[in-house]
């Protein structure tokens, strides 16, 4: 039921270190209304990213700051209440940059509409598997990565969002893949569910020795999520024209001075190590192509997306604080709100 209050939460303060609550405020204000060429969308899901760390410090690499007292942005998923624009319906679900709010106003612009698709998957799966991590995964293996049959294939942050569904992808390319985590419970979704061949818990275990015996011959591909030591012992492993995938560094997102490089680069000159980082904006043109594969994926069982929802609007700067601490297994998000009306599911993909 639409509401005539827009409940927000708002950046309020830059952290120093480790990201709290009190960095968010919560305020209320009316609910938006169209104007000509625009319309007003319900959250239904919004996004907890490692990336949006970095959103609120005084000077990102790659967004400006979002201002104090600004609406914290995130991806969401959300459904058109009211609308006075010819492309756009009440009753279309579409994803895009809504932020932590109830309600918001577009114009289209950088939105995907996914009601004609929507119901042959789980609405949550749209801003994971199918979403934003999805196709960084994608992008960020298959384009940077470029895995072949047969390659040695290392995850970090493999139980996370990203990072189980690019070691899935490696699977699906015919590569051996070992991933890395924190935690028993983790390392076993990851050998049992997801059918990698091997997994290393950081927390327990000498990733380097644990490296060395599962990779006898070295790396090919390391896809990175978290920077820091791990990255700096992956390179160590790296075997001749591998390559090495930065993707994240979430290791150093909560710390108060700038965390050192690792001290052995020179194993990328040697050992003729192509490193890259990416964003997966660049490959926008690209993403109708990249959902087709990933859900054709999804459909068949080769790739398993596992969603992390929490409930309530009241819960999300405690969520966000939480992905640091390394809980959730999968994609993290929070829902806010049902569809109205329910979406029924379809087995037809078009």
């Amino acid at each position: 039921m639409a509401s005539d209050t827009n409940r927000q939460w708002r950046l309020v303060s830059r952290p120093t270190g480790m990201v709290t609550e009190t960095t968010f405020g919560y305020r209320e204000v009316p609910r938006p209304t169209a104007t000509d060429g625009h319309f007003v969308v319900r959250t239904l899901y919004v996004s907890v990213d490692p990336a949006m760390r970095g959103w609120v410090t005084a000077n990102p690499d790659y967004i400006p700051p979002i201002p104090l007292d600004s609406v914290m942005i995130a991806p969401a998923i959300g459904q058109v209440v009211e609308s006075r624009h010819t492309d756009f319906s009440v009753g279309d679900l579409v994803s895009g940059v809504f932020g932590w709010q109830d309600y918001s106003t577009s114009n289209g612009a950088g939105l995907a509409p996914i009601h004609r698709f929507t119901p042959v998957h789980p609405l949550p799966r749209y801003l994971g598997a199918l979403g934003g991590t999805g196709l960084t995964a994608y992008f960020g293996l298959l384009d940077v990565g470029r895995p072949k049959e047969g390659d040695i294939v290392v995850v970090s942050g493999a139980a996370g969002a990203t990072g189980s569904i690019a070691a899935q992808i490696a699977k699906i390319k015919q590569c051996h893949v070992i991933g890395i985590a924190g935690g028993s419970d983790k390392c076993r979704w990851l050998t049992e569910e997801l059918r990698l061949d091997a997994a290393i818990d950081y927390k327990t275990e000498d990733v380097d020795e644990r490296l060395a015996t599962l990779c006898p011959n070295g790396v090919n591909v390391y896809f990175d999520n978290v920077g820091g030591r791990i990255l700096e012992t992956a390179l160590e492993h790296m075997t001749t024209w591998s390559r090495v995938v930065l993707c994240g560094m979430i290791s150093g997102y909560n710390a108060k001075d700038r965390q050192p490089g690792p001290t052995n680069m020179f194993r990328l000159i040697t050992r003729r190590v192509r490193m890259e980082g990416f964003l997966v904006p660049d490959y926008g043109p690209r993403f109708k192509e990249a959902r087709r594969e990933l859900s054709a994926w999804i459909a068949t069982g080769a790739l398993q997306a596992r969603e992390d929802v929490r409930d309530g609007f009241d819960v999300i700067p405690r969520t966000f604080c939480e992905l640091f601490t390394g809980t959730n297994i999968g994609k993290l998000m929070v829902k806010l709100a049902d569809p109205d009306p329910p979406i029924t599911q379809n087995s037809n993909p078009s």
